[in-house]
């Protein structure tokens, strides 16, 4: 067995792996201890990515170019040459009748830096427009500006190592426990070496972070600047600024002074929901600690004034001086794994390569000499949500969506869906061929993807680290800079371009791609021309900058007070609170929060192939105050139409203690390919931040209703390992076949369950069930031969229910009209158990197993597979924590679930 290091493909953090592997498959992981970024540790979703590219996988990858000849037809597969030169016609024709900003490019932050840099010059050098943007705008845009606005650059001052410096440590608008848990496993490190450590939560949801805090600030959602406002009141009023520090380094002071002054603690108070006192501690504690660090995330960005709710936050460290120093500065955490990487190659519509300025013309001319072309266009372009609306009113005719899904992940689905309707080409560059977004391919190439790529990516705190191919793509798939590299040469030809095509793109690997990046930051901030793929791989991950001659990259930025503004002092920013893009009213009374699960990652088109890791949170759920539910004559699992002014949804909600009443929480992963209707961001609104253009997906104002109609369904198929270890039936194969059916049903929702014995777990309810839908559904799940298995019906109740038993394994069950079985059944499945002793009991509407036996309920421990209840029976039996981990070793791997073990056997003791 080989090993091959390389770093994770989800969170911002940046962790190193190392991925083991042989025969041309890879076969394990595990986490990099030589890496700067997690030292070997590895989170639940790490953890596991060696089973994100298990052979069943291939089940879900885009493995040949597809190309329908007309929307009424089915995609075919075709060759590269086909799907290259089609693409380049139909590009070069759109561009010939209606101009360059006809067309556009949409790509994610899980781009390489080479891939990025490729679209990059190909957009703006050699079509000639700015239309190329990002999914890094819906997550990072408001951290890029805030950083402009108030330091003059797009670049982290602080690093990891700062956590263990501070002393104080400000988490706002992050479940760092469940976004970056990584991190988070050194904020327990240093806050166990230094117990006088202060960590200050400011969410309005009592999170695994915030359960952790010696203070949380649970505000109304939206209210962040008028918290930092009075708390930098306070300060005024109480000397704790650094007037030194202020008049030395800084400028624009007395313009927010005069602003804070109306901010008084009780009037902030008011506007955010929060006791006057604490907001006043939280002062006291920023500025008055040897160093304060605060970390920050979506719950900042995604707003539609979320750059000012950076600058607010940044205005508190320059009022203090905390800055630029260890343990101190304002630390904005990415939440992909190169959204950094792009933002240096100038990788969203209003930016150019190396931290450039588009409306610079000697920036501008910078740039198109590097790439040798006359000009680069100085306007900027389509931001995500506004190319969207572009392509859905014909303004823009063709579109290019590599490496993300944003018929998923973008606001305001119905407009989304539309969009891409409406355009005249969508290409559609993925690895994956099960997304939402692949649905409205007229052509799909297949890309290479985590385990199969070569170049680089730079983590939340600018440390660029190597990315390695550990086996080859599967199928005919490319890499992305090589497939856009071949589309520029041909798309050159048709542009009467060819000269100049074969001249801006000849690069025959990553590293010649890398190289040209590299040679323009030379003299700019992020300067990394001391740097070498030769560096990288034999002195390991190295921070930026890094210019010739240095030993090492800078650990952290303005030690020296000097900011690269044209003053050289960092601006203080006039930030006033302001109202969200929605606000709750008699129609739509409850505030929607939005944030992430612990072990999914964005839109699941990866984590989602993994069974386990649907076991902490196994389905779509609306997470809800208690008292909310009472009004309503709700009950845990009970089905709720959510509906915003855009659309709706419909989940089960559950019972939530981390919620004031009037607000209610979704997970933003679930998409149409797990559930019915166009998934949870259909009630998000459009709504975006005038600098940063980010929009509004952290909140929307929401109606909640008790949804009864129809019949419940649920099926359950289990697939066990054959004799070659290959999954029989392939369960992402049954998943694919189910999919077509959620769209059928109000409610639905297909998930996976288990472990090394998957159960493909697919649930709705219609209004009704016709024997034509059944029978279909059998046959998907070979549960049509009457010979093979256990049935019962009753047509006057409209109960219909089938069981097949392979073995002495359960292996198939459709349950129509009553369902009460389907979890014990679903656990039976899960773990394997005997059906024998329950054969005559499968298809009764039993809520419990007649064995006694009952179900697990939640997987805390997905490492080691330890359960909730079983973890609260310990606790109730008198097991210490300590010996719980002893006995289990639940929490000592990850420790991505220590936080709930400390809330569980809080609560057993209470």
């Amino acid at each position: 067995m080989a090993e091959t290091k390389s770093t994770c493909c989800y969170c911002g953090v940046g962790c190193g792996v190392i991925i083991e592997h042989e025969a041309g498959r890879i076969v394990g992981v595990k986490g990099d201890p030589d890496h700067p970024a997690n030292f070997g540790r590895l989170c639940t979703k790490g953890a596991t990515l060696h089973l994100s590219a298990a052979p069943e996988t291939l089940a879900a990858r885009a493995l040949y170019p597809e190309l329908r000849p007309s929307r009424a037809d089915a995609r075919q597969r075709v060759s590269w040459d086909v799907a290259l030169d089609t693409a380049a016609e139909r590009f070069a024709a759109i561009i010939a009748i209606h101009g360059p900003d006809a067309v556009a490019v949409y790509g994610a932050g899980q781009l390489l830096t080479e891939d990025y840099y490729v679209f990059n010059k190909l957009v703006k050098g050699l079509i000639g427009t700015n239309n190329l943007d990002t999914n890094s705008r819906l997550c990072m845009s408001s951290a890029v500006a805030g950083y402009k606005l108030s330091l003059g650059a797009d670049a982290p001052p602080c690093s990891y190592d700062d956590i263990a410096h501070t002393r104080a440590l400000f988490i706002a608008g992050s479940n760092t426990a469940f976004a970056h848990p990584i991190a988070f496993r050194r904020i327990e490190d240093a806050r166990k070496a230094n117990p006088d450590m202060k960590l200050v939560v400011i969410d309005p949801r009592r999170t695994d972070t915030a359960e952790a805090a010696d203070l949380h600030l649970a505000l109304l959602p939206g209210t962040d600047i008028a918290l930092y406002n009075a708390m930098l009141h306070v300060m005024l009023w109480e000397g704790w600024v650094n007037r030194d520090y202020i008049e030395a380094h800084t400028e624009g002071f007395d313009a927010l002074k005069k602003i804070v002054r109306e901010y008084s603690p009780a009037m902030a108070a008011s506007i955010c929901g929060l006791d006057r006192k604490a907001i006043e501690q939280a002062a006291q504690l920023f500025a008055t600690s040897p160093a304060t660090l605060s970390m920050y995330c979506q719950g900042l960005n995604q707003f539609s004034f979320g750059t000012h709710n950076n600058s607010a936050l940044i205005n508190l460290h320059l009022a203090t001086g905390q800055i630029g120093r260890p343990g101190a500065g304002p630390f904005s955490l990415t939440g992909q794994p190169n959204a950094m990487g792009g933002r240096e190659v100038g990788g969203l519509a209003n930016l150019l390569s190396a931290h450039r300025d588009m409306a610079n013309p000697d920036h501008r001319a910078e740039v198109a000499a590097l790439w040798g072309v006359d000009s680069v266009p100085a306007t900027p372009g389509k931001s995500a949500v506004e190319l969207f609306q572009a392509l859905r009113s014909g303004e823009v005719k063709a579109v290019w969506i590599a490496c993300t899904n944003p018929a998923q992940s973008m606001p305001d689905q119905t407009l989304v869906h539309e969009a891409l309707r409406s355009a005249e080409f969508v290409v559609v560059q993925e690895a994956f061929g099960h997304t939402e977004t692949c649905t409205y391919a007229d052509l799909l190439l297949p890309a290479s993807t985590w385990g199969e790529k070569d170049g680089t990516v730079t983590n939340s705190e600018r440390t660029i680290s190597r990315v390695r191919a550990a086996v080859p793509p599967p199928g005919e798939a490319r890499h992305d800079w090589a497939i856009v590299v071949d589309f520029a040469r041909r798309l050159g030809i048709r542009l009467g371009k060819e000269a100049l095509a074969a001249r801006m793109f000849p690069y025959a690997t990553p590293e010649a791609v890398w190289n040209e990046h590299r040679a323009s930051t030379r003299g700019r901030d992020l300067d990394i021309t001391g740097l070498s793929y030769a560096l990288l791989e034999n002195e390991g991950p190295q921070q930026w900058p890094f210019p010739p001659g240095a030993r090492r990259g800078k650990t952290r930025l303005y030690e020296d007070g000097v900011f690269p503004t044209p003053s050289g002092r960092a601006r203080f920013v006039a930030t006033e609170h302001r109202i969200t893009a929605e606000s709750p009213s008699a129609r739509y009374p409850l505030h929607l929060n939005t944030g992430r699960l612990r072990d999914q990652w964005h839109g699941m088109s990866r984590t989602g192939l993994v069974a386990r890791l649907f076991s902490h949170e196994a389905e779509p759920l609306l997470h809800m105050h208690a008292d909310d539910m009472t009004r309503r004559q709700l009950r845990d699992g009970d089905l709720v139409t959510v509906k915003s002014r855009r659309g709706e949804v419909v989940l089960k909600v559950a019972p939530s203690a981390t919620l004031r009443p009037g607000q209610c929480f979704v997970p933003m992963h679930w998409g149409a390919n797990a559930m019915g209707g166009q998934g949870i961001n259909v009630l998000l609104p459009a709504a975006f931040d005038p600098h940063s253009k980010q929009p509004e997906l952290k909140h929307a104002a929401v109606q909640v209703e008790k949804y009864t109609a129809g019949q419940a369904l649920v099926v359950l198929r289990r697939s066990e390992a054959d004799a070659e270890g290959r999954l029989q039936p392939n369960p992402l194969a049954v998943m694919e076949r189910l999919r077509r059916w959620l769209p059928r049903f109000p409610y639905a929702s297909l998930t996976l369950a288990g472990r090394t014995a998957p159960v493909v777990v697919f649930k709705a309810r219609g209004d009704e069930l016709p024997p034509d839908v059944l029978d279909a559904l059998d046959r998907e799940l070979a549960l049509d031969d009457p010979t093979r298995v256990l049935s019962y019906q009753d047509s006057r109740k409209d109960i219909a229910k089938r069981a097949r038993v392979e073995g002495d394994s359960l292996a198939a069950v459709r349950l129509a009209g009553e369902t009460r079985a389907a979890e014990w059944l679903a656990d039976m499945m899960v773990q394997g158990h005997s059906a024998a002793a329950v054969r005559p009991w499968l298809l009764a509407p039993l809520t419990q197993p007649p064995a006694g036996q009952a179900a697990r309920g939640k997987v805390v421990c997905n490492c080691f597979d330890v359960a909730e209840d079983d973890i609260v029976a310990a606790f109730r039996a008198g097991e210490s924590l300590e010996a719980l981990q002893a006995r289990t070793r639940c929490g000592t791997n990850c420790g991505s679930c220590v936080p709930e073990l400390k809330r569980l056997r809080q609560g057993v003791a209470t």
